[in-house]
């Protein structure tokens, strides 16, 4: 997977841009907030249609006009795909190869996308929320169908909350809650599954990678943690009776809490190191090299998953690694993914280990070689 050129018009900083990004290895250099981060962002949004740094798309449309737009030419195993997607505040319009795609979920995957920044290591020592959305995003590049389930079961969850805000013990509406819980559970399961196959694959790449980075020092393992006990996460129908049950034994604290206590959105993830979890008792250096595993071991999951590697995105990110975990970091996408690369200065970037690669100076919305 290569991107050949990207185009913005309107987008954050950029009042327009249209770049050829024809090196395997592309690094922008330039001071802070000039814009180099913007530039991956809609590198990352062509991918997911979102940014990785805010909910709201409205923040990504610049003050010159009333829409955003970011296109690129992609090429694939299969041959080249031009992508195009548009903000605005009617919400989002996606082409692939100039036909408007109804679904979002047709759009995303069309190119896939690994993103490494220095707040990744809060996937190792941030709140859950952080994990989940981790584990979403990334399911979602591979798997399209996963994030329309888990939209229906954002639904769901929110219809039932709303209902438990407003109910009371004496006047609980069994059948409407039983409806309900149903359909958490229907698509509850389907998430719990697609999470637990996803964080096993990661985990035979992850395990690899981190024993090389700490010369087989440190073992690193992965550990789902469902909301509620399970027993059977190979069984759907059996997954679906126990989130049944939990569902019926928390309904009481739900109703007088107001809120959906069982359920995807309150999974988490942990990981250890040696036996030990790296959140409670990891150094700092221990949490960066998990978190780098973890990018790693992405790339090479997409791989297995889609049969090509996907582009990376690195933003500022080598300053903050040690030689052994640059050049790891390196000689893993090197000849192998086409990289993207923010620094503010070339001091912090070990040259000499790159190939192929194309120096942009990026300065208050625009970019010169």
């Amino acid at each position: 997977m290569f991107l050949n050129s990207i185009e913005l018009q309107n987008y954050r900083n950029y009042r327009e841009l249209k770049l050829a990004t024809p090196n395997k290895v592309n690094v922008f250099l330039g001071p802070n907030a000039q814009g180099k981060t913007n530039l991956l962002e809609a590198i990352f949004a062509l991918a997911l249609s979102k940014s990785h740094r805010t909910s709201k798309d409205k923040e990504l449309i610049g003050w010159q006009g009333d829409t955003a737009r970011i296109a690129g030419e992609v090429s694939k195993r299969y041959g080249n795909v031009t992508l195009d997607l548009t903000y605005s505040s009617q919400g989002k319009k996606a082409k692939i190869n100039g036909l408007e795609q109804r679904k979002l979920s047709n759009f995303i995957g069309s190119v896939n996308v690994v993103m490494f920044a220095p707040e990744d290591l809060e996937i190792v020592k941030g709140s859950p929320g952080v994990r989940r959305r981790f584990l979403d995003m990334e399911i979602g590049q591979v798997q399209p169908g996963y994030l329309h389930t888990l939209t229906q079961y954002g639904k769901v969850l929110q219809q039932r909350n709303n209902y438990l805000k407003t109910a009371s013990p004496g006047s609980v509406n069994n059948a409407m809650l039983d409806v309900w819980n149903m359909q958490l559970a229907e698509f509850g399961v389907k998430i719990m599954k697609k999470r637990k196959h996803f964080i096993h694959k990661l985990q035979t790449f992850a395990e690899q990678i981190h024993a090389g980075i700490t010369n087989g020092t440190e073992k690193l393992t992965i550990h789902y943690r469902p909301s509620f006990d399970t027993d059977a996460m190979q069984d759907e129908s059996v997954l679906f009776d126990q989130f049944m049950i939990k569902l019926t034994q928390v309904k009481d604290q739900e109703i007088r809490r107001g809120v959906t206590l069982a359920g995807p959105h309150r999974d988490d993830l942990a990981f250890f190191i040696n036996g030990k979890e790296a959140q409670i008792f990891g150094s700092q250096g221990q949490q960066r090299t998990t978190a780098l595993s973890l990018k790693l071991a992405e790339i090479e999951l997409i791989n297995e998953e889609i049969g090509e590697y996907p582009l990376l995105l690195l933003d500022d990110v080598l300053s903050e690694l040690d030689q052994n975990r640059q050049t790891q970091l390196i000689e893993t996408f090197q000849d192998k993914v086409q990289t993207f690369i923010t620094t503010t200065g070339l001091e912090s970037v070990n040259m000499a280990k790159l190939q192929d690669a194309g120096i942009y100076h990026v300065r208050d919305g625009s970019v010169t070689i």
